[in-house]
């Protein structure tokens, strides 16, 4: 008798120690976590109870390092062939009841246990006063940087914020790309900026500005500048102003124009008729990457460009064409896209970063979804979304499958299961293998894209990182190192793609968790880079040293989704009209109008050319249903909208794989 107390004490002891790590620790079962958790301080990955061993950061909290595991599984390739088409399936459908009332309730509390931090700092309702507070903050914010650019920088392209002055193109150095590339001379800050006061309600200074633009800006300029950049960022801002002005509803106040003549649309195409000769004399159809706006295609220009800058013109292109009644734009625009899609590769579907426009050989074969490629992808979903055109969506889901297979790594799903988070690296267009260890800040729009689509669940994920990286460093570093947990490029220029993808987030699945998200942009925005006459770009993100610099998309862009994001009853939610945002945020409506185009056989050929001339088959894809079409949107229950998004456990994981805790 006595051994058989002694055996039942040690097994009520032990299960007592049980029951206090599991509510001292968070440990135990949960509604929504099918699987037990070890018990390791400082965790990286997740496993199941009878999977590998998980390896715990080594020294420094960097993984690789001596007597530590090699690093996160992102460093793993994917698996060859049909066993990574059968891993990650694009689309990837959610099981029965995934999303369910019961599956999400009250997923994040340990049974016997309150909020953690994470439930405590974003769950719940977001006060309308705070919203209210929130919206007023972002509209201040545009505010200041706009009357700041229009009294002491206009008629120059941008404000240099800290010294209060303005700024055009560097004549005494042709080479410094980083300005003349963008400054054409052409007050570029006003132009880009006017849909903006629209959406504000601002009609009187969405009037006065407009006036100013049809009176003062002109395109006859002995300036180079780059054909992308010129036109999501003046082609696309004239010719959403002109379908505001023109539009008979009239949403967003009275913005009408007095005794308006179509001005914008002329400039528009007066603007783009300088673009075309980058398109000339290239034997893939390619365009040159820069053009003098009076002289054409500089003597000594580039034959090299990158994807994005030569296939993510097809949106202005294609709504000036239909506006125009004239193919011209649109065809040379869909040209150069399928000249791009026909140098894939065979093996993986993927594109490279940089070609050489004469001979179609790829000179950057590096795949990924930051700089170089970030927008073509955009543009293939938006230019269906917005002409209708068949193949621009067969493109784009073949795309996007090819990126499920080679690029995105770490677990299956987002909120459930083993391994690290979801994450899109960087491989060779080729063979799929791992190129390098880093992201950029450009990436964080790929969120957003992704609400578009419908495959949300991933969306929360990726965002979710890099919303972690931004709360390490109050802002985001143009280029991170997630192996080292450091960023490679310090800089941020008020880059609006986290704040894009977390408006588009919240419209989405209206969890007040994106509105904190938003505040803490806006907090940091104006803790670390408002300056004298208005807002600077970083220089260091951790030092917090600036650059005397406001780029022009901080004032179209990064103010208007931040704006957008806590003003729900503005007439983009409201007004009954569909909305769709350019890569530079202007605003387009959707409508027949634009679908509708005379010249559709000349878009609707069923192979291309290669390089050499040679007729080329795609196959077409089976599918032309939007990847996800029975939309994550609509699977999300109120009963999510006031838990997080990403279970706390998940969201642990990732400020620890960033460094932040």
């Amino acid at each position: 008798m006595q051994w058989r107390a002694l055996v039942l004490g040690l097994v009520l002891l032990r299960l007592g120690l049980h029951g206090v790590l599991w509510l001292v620790f968070g440990l135990g079962p949960s509604m929504g976590f099918y699987q037990r958790f070890p018990l390791s301080f400082g965790f990286q990955r997740l496993r199941a109870p009878d999977g590998p061993e998980s390896p715990a950061l080594g020294p420094a909290g960097r993984p690789g390092t001596p007597g530590g595991p090699s690093g996160p599984s992102w460093m793993q390739p994917p698996l060859p062939g049909a066993a990574a088409a059968g891993r990650r399936r694009a689309p990837r459908r959610p099981e029965p009841g995934v999303c369910g009332p019961a599956h999400w309730g009250y997923v994040l509390g340990g049974r016997g246990r309150g909020p953690d931090e994470y439930e405590k700092r974003y769950s719940g309702a977001f006060p309308p006063q705070l919203r209210a507070q929130m919206r007023d903050l972002a509209r201040g914010m545009f505010v200041f940087g706009y009357d700041n650019y229009m009294a002491h920088a206009f008629p120059q392209d941008e404000l240099n914020p800290i010294h209060c002055r303005g700024r055009g193109p560097d004549r005494g150095d042709p080479s410094n790309l980083n300005i003349n590339d963008v400054l054409g001379n052409y007050s570029l800050t006003l132009v880009d900026a006017l849909d903006t006061l629209a959406i504000m309600g601002n009609s009187s200074e969405f009037q006065k500005a407009v006036k100013l633009v049809i009176d003062t800006v002109s395109f006859d300029k002995d300036s180079t500048v780059q054909v992308f950049e010129a036109t999501i960022r003046v082609l696309g801002s004239l010719l959403s102003a002109h379908r505001i002005i023109t539009d008979s509803k009239q949403p967003f106040g009275d913005m009408t124009i007095k005794d308006y003549d179509n001005e914008l649309l002329h400039m528009a195409h007066d603007l783009a008729v300088r673009l075309l000769p980058a398109f000339e004399n290239t034997k893939t159809g390619i365009p040159y990457p820069r053009v003098n706006l009076k002289t054409g295609v500089p003597p000594d220009s580039n034959n090299e460009t990158c994807t994005a800058g030569a296939g993510s013109l097809l949106v202005e292109f294609g709504i000036l064409s239909r506006l125009l009644g004239d193919s011209t734009f649109e065809w040379v625009a869909r040209r150069a896209v399928k000249a791009l899609w026909n140098l894939r590769s065979n093996d993986t579907g993927l594109l490279g970063n940089v070609v050489n426009i004469q001979t179609g050989r790829w000179v950057g074969k590096q795949s990924g979804l930051g700089a170089g490629l970030d927008s073509f992808y955009e543009y293939l979903l938006k230019s269906y979304i917005l002409f209708g055109e068949k193949e621009d969506l067969e493109m784009f889901n073949a795309a996007y499958r090819s990126i499920q297979n080679y690029l995105r790594r770490g677990r299956e799903a987002c909120n459930e299961g083993e391994g690290d988070p979801p994450l899109y690296v960087n491989v060779n267009m080729f063979s799929g293998q791992l190129m390098n260890t880093w992201i950029d800040s450009l990436q964080a729009f790929f969120p957003g894209l992704q609400v578009l689509i419908g495959d949300v669940e991933d969306a929360i994920c990726l965002h979710a990182f890099y919303y972690a990286i931004w709360k390490r460093y109050g802002a985001l570093p143009e280029r991170y190192n997630w192996q080292l947990q450091a960023p490679d490029v310090l800089f941020y220029p008020l880059r609006p793609e986290l704040v894009e993808s977390t408006y588009l987030l919240y419209q989405a699945t209206k969890n007040p968790f994106y509105l904190h998200v938003g505040m803490d942009i806006l907090q940091s925005l104006e803790k670390y880079t408002r300056v004298k006459c208005g807002y600077a770009t970083l220089h260091h993100v951790i030092d917090k040293s600036k650059e005397d610099r406001m780029e022009s998309f901080f004032l179209s862009e990064t103010c208007k989704y931040l704006y957008l994001l806590f003003d729900e009853e503005n007439p983009v939610h409201k007004s009954g009209t569909k909305y769709m945002f350019t890569t530079e945020g202007h605003i387009v409506s959707v409508d027949k109008h634009l679908r509708e185009s005379p010249w559709k056989e000349f878009f609707s050929e069923e192979g291309g050319q290669d390089q050499e001339g040679k007729s080329v088959h795609r196959p077409k894809s089976p599918d032309l249903k939007v990847i996800n079409s029975s939309s994550n949107c609509n699977r999300v229950p109120d009963e999510r909208r006031y838990s997080l998004p990403l279970k706390s456990i998940y969201m642990r994981q990732i400020d620890q794989m960033v460094g932040l805790i």
